[in-house]
């Protein structure tokens, strides 16, 4: 597996994001998640992705049962920020620094570590100074709980006001063929400061692998049957991009997936996808990904195809869209 550079936290270029082995993509079974986390720590993916807010904790104590039984290094990068209630999608944004120091402590436990090597705000209170929370942050790191720092879903101008407290290391935030806000001035940011971008959903939740029809049925629990993007005319519409990632991945002689992860790395050194599954074919497939490479050719095709696009439906339902671009 190769590795990249996020600020100055090195990791394997493709990362694992682990949320759906919690809950959001409908029923999860732990056994086959451990077997799917295992089988990444044999391909090189050492880079895995959780939040307190997936399940809400399941996901944190579900790494903990695989670092308890994994021998190769592992770096977890974990999040804070948004609340939730058990059994509920409502959410409310907390960022004052009593709650980050809680919370941290709370995920130091849940995990089973003495120090999460990356430390996102999930998201950012409007109504909270930055500058006061990345305070309590970098003493977090002085205190040896964290070792880097990242935020989400943050415009440019929160990016620089927070870094001039405390260097940032990494961004995450959605970024993919039908999701690229984020190349207008976010990436450009992130490359003057020499922060690391790891893009979220860079398989558009698995639409873009060509999984999915107009006429798809979600099982219970799988939040994307209120999704904007995959209500049935809008998918119909969307469906369209898919038709061209896979007409260029026929040619390339690899999945639909493969194209789109190809063609996240190559629009950046530092820039790290965290694709998300719950299976082995999938999670192979995925990390086999960063030994494609994407010819200028094919890279223009592509480029020219989605441009001729215009992606139908918000990313989330209003709920969702709290605190993005914040």
């Amino acid at each position: 597996m190769q590795r990249r550079q996020l600020g100055k936290m090195a990791v394997s270029a493709m990362g694992l994001g682990c949320m759906g082995m919690s809950e959001f993509y409908g029923p999860h079974d732990d056994a086959e998640s451990l077997k799917v986390l295992h089988r990444a720590a044999e391909l090189g993916v050492s880079f895995l992705d959780t939040a307190d807010m997936y399940g809400p904790h399941h996901n944190e104590e579900l790494l903990a049962r695989f670092l308890q039984q994994c021998s190769s290094p592992m770096q977890i990068a974990t999040k804070f920020g948004i609340v939730r209630k058990p059994g509920e999608y409502a959410r409310t944004i907390d960022n004052s620094p009593a709650y980050a120091r809680a919370a941290c402590e709370a995920s130091l436990s849940r995990l089973g570590v003495d120090c999460i090597d990356l430390y996102y705000v999930h998201r950012v209170n409007r109504q909270q100074p930055i500058e006061e929370l990345m305070q309590a942050l970098a003493a977090l790191v002085a205190a040896g709980k964290i070792r880097h720092i990242g935020l989400c879903e943050v415009n440019a101008d929160t990016l620089r006001r927070a870094h001039a407290v405390h260097p940032v290391t990494a961004v995450q935030t959605e970024y993919s063929l039908w999701t690229r806000d984020v190349e207008q001035e976010i990436l450009p940011t992130c490359r003057e400061l020499d922060i690391g971008f790891v893009p979220y959903s860079p398989l558009g939740r698995g639409f873009l692998t060509g999984s999915f029809s107009a006429s798809t049925d979600f099982a219970e629990g799988d939040f994307r049957a209120s999704l904007p993007r995959f209500e049935k005319d809008n998918a119909r519409h969307n469906l369209v991009l898919v038709e061209r990632v896979q007409a260029l991945a026929a040619k390339v002689g690899c999945t639909a997936a493969q194209v789109s992860l190809a063609w996240l790395l190559s629009k950046g050194d530092n820039i790290v996808p965290i694709p998300g599954t719950r299976r082995l074919h999938y999670l192979e497939q995925n990390a086999a990904a960063v030994d494609i490479s994407l010819s200028v050719a094919e890279l223009t095709e592509l480029e020219s195809a989605v441009a001729e696009l215009a992606v139908a439906g918000e990313r989330y339902t209003a709920e969702g869209m709290k605190g993005l671009n914040a």
